[in-house]
């Protein structure tokens, strides 16, 4: 009864993988995540400094791309990114600061817009396999249970499955815990793009 009762229990966790899907605000129904899903950012969502006169995307200055890259980087604090942002407009002379400054804004967003929209499509795959995962779960929870009802089942085999089905599930539950962290993903990297804009927005502010 016991082993009956787990193999049941196993079902129930394997269920409530669709119910991800349920929890979340969105027009998308396949997202899985409790936040909202913007597919792709707006450069006026994150920039709200003065008027930048416009980052030609033809001309390419290495300086900024190196400094793009470094900033971006999740694993370098916001401070000490933001400190790079300074360091380099005041090593800059009067006449480039505005046009500099606009490659880096523009040059931030579009490689962190771009690495934001990676993590979202690399989300909707991971929910997706997590789906198939639930039913398989269900489907071998199912197999087990109807193993059991048999008069004539081996014992040796019910344990076997049953332990197999235990670990499917365990592996399931991890993979629930890391999407959640996986979720709060384009957020961070949305809210480091803002924090990054804000440092460049301060920079000009401060040389007026």
């Amino acid at each position: 009864m016991a082993r009956m009762s787990l193999v049941r229990s196993l079902v129930v966790v394997a269920m409530l993988a669709p119910s991800v899907n349920a929890m979340a605000a969105n027009t998308d129904p396949d997202w899985p995540c409790i936040q909202r899903k913007v597919p792709q950012l707006s450069l006026g969502q994150i920039w709200n400094g003065p008027e930048l006169p416009p980052a030609s995307k033809d001309l390419k200055d290495p300086a900024v791309s190196a400094l793009v890259e470094e900033v971006a980087a999740r694993r370098i604090p916001i401070a000490e990114a933001q400190k790079k942002i300074k360091d380099f407009a005041a090593s800059l002379p009067a006449e480039q600061l505005a046009p500099k400054m606009a490659m880096l804004v523009q040059g931030m967003f579009d490689h962190m817009d771009a690495e934001r929209s990676h993590v979202i499509s690399g989300i909707s795959r991971y929910a997706h396999k997590q789906l198939e995962m639930a039913a398989a779960l269900r489907k071998q929870a199912s197999d087990v249970d109807a193993l059991r009802e048999k008069p004539d089942a081996n014992p040796d085999e019910i344990e076997r499955r049953t332990e197999q089905l235990k670990f499917a599930t365990r592996i399931f539950n991890e993979r629930v815990q890391s999407l959640t962290y996986v979720c709060e993903v384009p957020t961070i990297i949305e809210q480091r793009l803002y924090q990054l804009s804000k440092a460049v927005s301060e920079t000009l502010a401060a040389k007026k």
